[in-house]
């Protein structure tokens, strides 16, 4: 059986708006902008000083960088660790892939599979490991190309599920080239470099 399954609200079209926020920015102001179900809010501008967040990497506890994934299905992007900064996206998509790179006390700051990063809440976060799957192929205004998932860690193995190229994958296992995923009720294998959210070689049990 040939199952296709979509991405719902995909997070495209936002490097570009990411861009034109950071110029206006600069300016002095910030722009509101809407992509595909996720709303830009823009409270007022604080006079806060810039943090100096603190790389922990070599502190003992979790190392930075690392992935985790979205807990609530809204959240706000600030551009500082702190409610007084002001907001410069809303993610609508739980359980997205998050890229960790920097903390502070109770924020971190992490980036996205477009490039674009600020600070969300520790609590926003989950330690569950998922997985865009190619969001690279996803182009605004066309349709995304279908990526399988296999029965096993070969080419020739056989298909389980067609995906669309930007969907959440649940990641249950990775070998450093093929990784063992979940999306809705189908489970099969994908190669690791398919994926946002695992680094090359990266192996997990």
């Amino acid at each position: 059986m040939r199952v296709i399954v979509t991405s719902p609200h995909p997070d495209r079209k936002r490097l570009a708006d990411r861009k034109r926020l950071a110029n206006r920015k600069r300016l002095g102001g910030l722009a509101i902008a809407a992509s595909f179900g996720a709303i830009l809010a823009i409270p007022a501008v604080a006079s806060a000083a810039e943090p100096r967040p603190t790389d922990i990497a070599a502190t003992g506890k979790q190392a930075v960088p690392r992935y985790a994934s979205l807990k609530p299905s809204r959240a706000n992007l600030r551009s500082g660790p702190g409610i007084e900064y002001p907001t410069v996206w809303v993610y609508h998509r739980e359980g997205l892939p998050l890229e960790i790179i920097k903390e502070f006390e109770g924020w971190r700051q992490v980036r996205d599979a477009d490039g674009a990063s600020g600070w969300v809440l520790q609590s926003f976060l989950s330690g569950r490991r998922t997985a865009l799957i190619e969001p690279w192929q996803a182009k605004p205004g066309v349709a995304p190309p279908q990526i399988s998932l296999l029965a096993d860690d070969s080419d020739k193995s056989r298909l389980v599920a067609s995906v669309e190229a930007g969907v959440i994958a649940n990641v249950l296992s990775c070998d450093g080239k093929w990784c063992w995923v979940s999306v809705d009720k189908y489970k099969g294998y994908v190669q690791q470099k398919k994926l946002w959210g695992v680094y090359e070689a990266e192996i997990l049990k």
